[in-house]
């Protein structure tokens, strides 16, 4: 099935068999795609047969790379709010990881009243004014812009990669971006995109959404314990949001990194089934 350009790429996870009578938006983070969390939909589908897991590929990102600026958080949540007109199923849920977190906080907002679930995955409601020059996404972006457009083989962009201190798991990630286009390989994202959706996302501060319950929503946070990405005054503010206010989870998964869903899926998968009626 062909989809409208002005809807972002999207595959749908359900357990073999189900008849799901919902869906949840689940995104992934900056210079991802939906694919991420395949693997992670898959299981947290056959313990909640009642939703349908939507992979949704964010502008700028996958194969969601023909939508049209601006690219800025805003935009990216108007086109999750186009895609959940078009989606079979009514969408009850959405969560996000790290940049798709932020963007989970915006969709969410322009939703409320009509969610019954909102999951950020290790991402902040903060504005961080400082991110582009001490975030890990921002110094990975710098690094990628300073490539040559084209380059020899992938193997050359693995080598450029893990010559700037990056892990070669997380330069294997990267290399999902890479295609051949002729003779030559390229980085297939906009990088001008992601470094303008970045910009948005550590401009934005989100509170007002987690503040602000709306009666209906159930929202959870779930922290690496070994991430920085929530900072100790952020998780201090939400843990006393969460205190009073009984919509509001707050878990720390002590093991896990920034990628929650990798460093422990399990642990994950606990959570969420718990709070999906899995």
């Amino acid at each position: 099935m062909h989809e409208p350009a002005t809807l972002p790429h999207h595959a749908i996870v359900t357990a073999p068999g189900a008849s799901p009578s919902c869906c949840m938006l689940v995104l992934h983070g900056i210079f991802g795609s939906g694919g991420n969390f395949r693997t992670f939909a898959r299981a947290l589908a056959s313990a909640c047969p009642s939703y349908a897991f939507v992979l949704v590929d964010l502008r700028a990102h996958g194969l969601s790379t023909s939508l049209p600026p601006p690219h800025t958080l805003g935009a990216a949540a108007d086109d999750l709010v186009r895609l959940s007109g078009a989606l079979p199923l009514p969408v009850r849920g959405v969560m996000g990881h790290s940049f798709g977190g932020k963007v989970a906080l915006a969709y969410a907002d322009r939703r409320r009243g009509e969610l019954d679930q909102l999951w950020v995955l290790d991402s902040t409601p903060s504005a961080r004014p400082f991110g582009m020059e001490n975030v890990g996404a921002a110094k990975v972006l710098a690094m990628l812009e300073s490539f040559p457009a084209e380059l020899p083989s992938r193997e050359r962009f693995l080598e450029l990669v893990t010559s700037h201190g990056v892990s070669r798991a997380e330069a294997d990630w990267l290399a999902m971006n890479v295609r051949r286009e002729g003779d030559a390989f390229r980085f297939r994202l906009d990088l001008a995109a992601i470094r303008a959706l970045l910009m948005d996302y550590f401009a934005e501060d989100l509170w007002h959404v987690v503040e602000q319950p709306d009666g209906r929503r159930r929202t959870g946070f779930v922290i690496g314990g070994r991430s920085d990405t929530v900072s100790p005054d952020d998780r201090a503010r939400l843990l006393a949001l969460a205190a009073r206010d009984p919509s509001l989870a707050v878990h720390i998964l002590p093991n896990a990194a920034h990628w929650v869903h990798v460093d422990d899926p399990e642990g994950l998968l606990r959570i969420l089934s718990a709070a999906l009626g899995g």
